[in-house]
């Protein structure tokens, strides 16, 4: 690593006003990302931010049909909460499927969503959900804040507070992880919210995207059968020593009927 200072604040003003004094000033949450980016030297910052100390940025809350996570709520938090067990039960069950138990012990909603990485399965859950994004200065649906690889409508210095998702009737989430990394080779998270049906795929393609001709299907009848014939054509998803574009674009297929299938 690169010489840094590190910095432990207890509220977010404190937070806040470190990055603003900082000259390359970098927000930390798990660090389940940033410290082995660090380690090799793939960034420099000259000071860390730890937002671990913030108890205005934990917790999880429901207030009628929305459920509210903050953003440094861990892994295993969400996967133990019985407030999203009872709510979302394919979000309790995601979140335990994330990577190893010191992974879900350290990693953080907010941290996850804020690297955006490409196979990850939250962007697929809070897409597919219709959450909203709650940062320090405005409010943004999930379809506008992830952008690109590794990209999100983040701006400089933002920070992500919490995450607020209405309660669906059913939702189901399926991955293909990598047997290495327990990343989604590729992963479907389906919900279904009155009349409207979401279906999000995330590690299939550079940003996680909604299937439209799916999300049509499954509002005349959600079922799996009603995706028979519908396949995601594979020009411009990922193709690498993982899995090629047109597997993944099958996986996507047979994946959203096993979501369909799973969702309660």
């Amino acid at each position: 690593m690169y010489d840094f200072t590190y910095h432990r604040p207890e509220t977010l003003a404190d937070a806040e006003k470190m990055f603003a004094d900082a000259d390359d000033g970098q927000y930390i949450a798990g660090g389940q990302t940033m410290v082995p980016v660090m380690k090799q030297r793939l960034a420099m910052p000259s000071d860390i931010i730890d937002l671990e100390r913030i108890s205005d940025l934990k917790g999880i809350s429901r207030d009628g049909n929305v459920l509210s996570i903050g953003a440094m709520t861990t892994h295993a938090e969400v996967a133990g909460s019985g407030d999203v067990a009872k709510a979302i039960p394919a979000l309790a069950r995601l979140a335990d499927d994330i990577g190893d138990p010191a992974v879900r012990n350290r990693g953080t909603l907010g941290g996850s969503i804020a690297n955006n990485d490409p196979a990850a399965d939250y962007p697929a859950a809070l897409v597919g959900l219709g959450a909203t994004i709650h940062t320090t200065s405005r409010e943004i649906p999930a379809d506008d804040f992830f952008t690109g690889l590794f990209e999100t409508a983040l701006e400089e210095g933002e920070v992500i507070v919490k995450v607020s998702i209405p309660v669906p009737d059913k939702a189901g989430y399926v991955k293909f992880p990598q047997p290495a990394s327990r990343f989604a080779l590729v992963g479907v998270f389906v919900a279904q919210i009155g009349d409207s049906v979401r279906v999000a795929a995330t590690g299939a393609g550079p940003c996680v995207f909604r299937v439209e001709a799916m999300e049509k299907a499954l509002e005349k009848d959600f079922s799996a059968s009603a995706l028979k014939g519908i396949s995601v054509p594979g020009e411009g998803l990922n193709n690498d020593i993982h899995a090629s574009a047109d597997y993944r674009a099958s996986l996507i297929s047979t994946l959203a009927r096993r979501a369909v299938a799973a969702a309660e």
